[in-house]
């Protein structure tokens, strides 16, 4: 008879505790005041780290902003955060962003999220689905940021831009591919 290995049960054992904590912790939800609050401070530093970003806000239909998108994994991650959707700078809906993922992976990361809408017909699809899943319902031009990086003319003229920044924490997946974005009721 062949023995399991003690890291193996060890690994199966971590899985299935952080899946009950996970499963029973209780769910926080921000009002829509606390989100807006956040979601005004993430545009200010988007527009004070992104050289061009004011310009580029400017020019958008709405702009879906997400201030912390939380990621957590062991093999088996997921990820939740809270944002809103603004159109001429006012809060049309708020919404949730969730994603799961399979594979090698270990740790919790934070990032910010914004979504520029350049194109009406984008913007309306996206308003307009029950559950919108990016790369599936719609594609999102991915703008990979640094210090002192701005935004190139072959980026601009997509219908959907993606920014991802102030990654904090030891997990390395800049995507948004698979993430779903579902409208919350939030008055």
């Amino acid at each position: 008879m062949k023995k399991t290995r003690p890291t193996v049960f060890k690994f199966i054992v971590m899985h299935l505790i952080l899946a009950c904590v996970v499963i029973s912790a209780p769910t926080y939800a921000a009002s829509g005041k606390e989100i807006d609050l956040k979601v005004d401070k993430t545009l200010t530093d988007f527009r004070k780290h992104v050289a061009g970003g004011d310009i580029f806000l400017k020019n958008a239909k709405g702009v879906l902003v997400f201030p912390e998108i939380v990621k957590a994994g062991a093999a088996i991650g997921g990820e939740y955060g809270e944002g809103a959707l603004r159109i001429n700078n006012k809060t049309v809906d708020y919404y949730s962003s969730a994603a799961a993922s399979f594979g090698l992976q270990f740790g919790v990361q934070t990032k910010s999220v914004v979504i520029v809408f350049l194109d009406s017909k984008a913007l309306a699809n996206f308003r307009a689905s029950n559950g919108w899943k990016a790369g599936v319902d719609g594609s999102v031009a991915l703008v990979e940021l640094g210090t002192g990086k701005s935004i190139d003319t072959a980026t601009a003229d997509k219908p959907i831009v993606g920014f991802i920044f102030n990654n904090k924490g030891l997990m390395y997946n800049l995507t948004l591919e698979g993430s779903k974005f579902t409208k919350l009721d939030k008055k």
